[in-house]
């Protein structure tokens, strides 16, 4: 969601700021903002629209000075406008606020201090924190002091930068439910909602937790709990480097991270598996006897990580003969939960900040459930908060639509699937060993399956004008539909809808129409005959059939106007290569139609807000 960077040292803040805000971009945002101190004077810049708009006014009218805090919005409440973007400043002119997140009783304190005669400029809910923060500095001894009598009044989930000329060496940075991180520099400090923000400066970082307050000086960061006790922290060194968050000669990061998947999943899969074939899964602790006191698992995860999880379900209900259950997040705190001390709850996040993933994994911790986490990046919320962890190795994914996050959650689960199989003791040591040697097969398959690009491109340009798109598939196939119909929709802004094959002839099949696009997905052998008779229905009536396939296209052209085939891999194992096909097509229709396919409208990269 938004994008904040904060910076302070001997460097110009302007310039590291809005470096920052550059990384930061792939978040996805509607304006931006900065806000400087320098000579005793808060100074303040934001506009709506790209950066680009930010910078070009900073070219005529630059910021002085070393301390500094910037902002990229996407708009949650009120309309992007300057108004309404971040920074926000107190009545005097002294105080500024950066914030993500979301205030949730906003209402009842803007109502407070509307009373108490304070005047609104903007409609968003971050401004009640400025003016609560200058409420509290009439009767505070210093800023600090302001700033946790006013944090002690909001609910809601908040990343917050505060900047004062009362304290203008300072930086004040509080976390609560949305992702904060700080840097360690020599002389200079920073901090941002994400890594990428400041690598270019500093490896070395602290996470900050849930309630806790930093207090950023150039030559000094101090930390507190909830409680105001001074406490230490672990700092964590970044291992990957920016070069890895570039486009390295790729128009996209989109097609980048595409081709960057047999590496990504090779990562993810082989540094895992020993010599004698074997599964070494290193931050999960569970074990045989420790399973068997499991009765379900429950999968809980937003977008393309719940459909990711939807193949885990699949893979672990079939091989470890578990079952389990997958709900979205966001839903989860508000469906009837039937989870005790005996339930494996496995949450899955790309960024282990994801805002509802967070909110269950709250409740299924006070329910007593094992939490196992799924995340790509180290030292998360999520990862911090759970029993067991698997760390996809995926590297920054930056572009909005996600690939290889997707493709390596993938490979978390068939790992976490064929391990929780041999400790139950659903298949044999000598069956173990021979689905491990096909999961090292896996990586080259990919590389391999990148060569389906040039005819993904051929259909691209045949569905670039459609105004309605599906995909159909059964089983396994099913499930790999619904992620590729989320990666046309987002990005190509086609509307696309995945289906069951099998539910066509209950209602969906009266919106086919002559030469829409119906993309079916075929791969599990047991479901053949079934999906092919599917595929004839709407080729019957019009549609322009697609098949993304393991199969001989020789058996199948007569059922298919365009035939993707990937190769052939062990039944379970195929989704990881037939989503592949899915997003080249979502890709390169969206170049088509002359998309901003890295940013795509309304969306953000890291969805910080319920």
């Amino acid at each position: 969601m938004c994008g904040i960077v904060g910076y302070i040292g001997w460097q110009k803040a302007q310039d590291v700021v809005m470096n920052g805000l550059e990384k930061l971009e792939y978040r996805g945002y509607d304006s931006s903002g900065i806000a400087t101190i320098f000579n005793g004077q808060l100074k303040l810049s934001k506009y709506k629209g790209r950066l680009s708009v930010l910078s070009k006014h900073l070219e005529e009218d630059p910021h002085q000075g070393h301390v500094g805090i910037g902002h990229t919005r996407w708009a949650t409440h009120g309309q992007p406008s300057d108004v309404n973007s971040h920074p926000h400043i107190n009545e005097s002119n002294s105080v500024a606020v950066i914030h993500n997140g979301i205030i949730e009783n906003y209402r009842e304190l803007k109502k407070e201090l509307i009373d108490e005669g304070y005047i609104f400029k903007s409609q968003t809910d971050t401004e009640v924190v400025v003016h609560m923060i200058d409420k509290y500095l009439k009767t505070s001894v210093d800023i600090l002091s302001a700033v946790n009598m006013a944090v002690s009044r909001l609910r809601g989930a908040y990343a917050l930068g505060i900047i004062s000329k009362a304290d203008p060496d300072k930086i004040i940075a509080v976390r609560k439910e949305s992702p904060l991180i700080v840097g360690i520099g020599d002389g200079e400090n920073f901090f941002a909602s994400d890594i990428p923000a400041i690598l270019e400066y500093t490896r070395e970082i602290y996470y900050v937790d849930n309630d806790e307050t930093a207090v950023i000086s150039k030559d000094d960061i101090i930390f507190y709990d909830k409680d105001k006790n001074i406490i230490k922290k672990d700092k964590f060194t970044i291992t990957w480097d920016m070069d890895a968050a570039t486009k390295g000669g790729y128009p996209h990061f989109m097609l980048k991270e595409i081709n960057e998947q047999p590496k990504a999943v090779a990562d993810t899969i082989l540094r895992r598996i020993d010599e004698n074939n074997n599964l070494i899964l290193d931050d999960i602790r569970i074990d045989d006897t420790q399973i068997q006191n499991i009765n379900d698992i429950y999968i809980v995860a937003c977008g393309t990580a719940y459909n990711a999880g939807l193949i885990g379900k699949y893979v672990i209900e079939n091989i470890a003969n578990i079952r389990v259950r997958v709900d979205i997040a966001s839903e989860f705190r508000y469906n009837k939960q039937f989870i005790n001390d005996k339930t494996l709850v496995i949450l899955v996040s790309q960024s282990g900040e994801t805002a509802d993933t967070l909110a269950a994994q709250k409740l299924a911790k006070a329910k007593g459930c094992r939490i196992l986490s799924i995340t790509n990046v180290v030292g998360s919320s999520v990862a911090r908060n759970s029993d067991d962890v698997f760390y996809t190795l995926a590297g920054p994914e930056i572009a909005v639509a996600s690939t290889k996050a997707y493709t390596t959650m993938l490979a978390a689960f068939y790992m976490i699937g064929i391990e929780l199989a041999k400790l139950k003791r659903e298949i044999s040591i000598n069956e173990y060993h021979k689905i491990v040697e096909l999961l090292k097969k896996l990586p080259q398959k990919v590389e391999e399956t990148l060569k389906t690009e040039e005819k993904c491109i051929e259909i691209a340009e045949k569905i670039k004008n459609a105004k309605s798109a599906f995909y159909i598939g059964r089983g396994l196939d099913d499930s790999v539909g619904k992620e590729g119909a989320l990666k046309l929709k987002e990005i190509s802004y086609i509307y696309t809808e995945s289906f069951a094959a099998g539910e066509l002839k209950h209602g969906t099949i009266a919106l086919i129409e002559e030469n829409t696009p119906v993309i079916a997905v075929l791969t599990q052998d047991k479901l053949l005959e079934k999906t092919i008779s599917n595929i004839q229905e709407v080729k019957a009536r019009g549609a322009y059939t697609i098949i993304i396939t393991d199969k001989d296209s020789n058996d199948i052209a007569n059922y298919a106007d365009d035939i993707v085939v990937v190769p052939k891999v062990y039944d379970l194992f195929s989704s990881i290569l037939a989503v592949i096909p899915a997003q080249f097509i979502a890709y390169h229709t969206s170049i088509k139609k002359g998309n901003d396919v890295d940013k795509p409208r309304n969306l953000a990269k890291s969805v910080t807000v319920e």
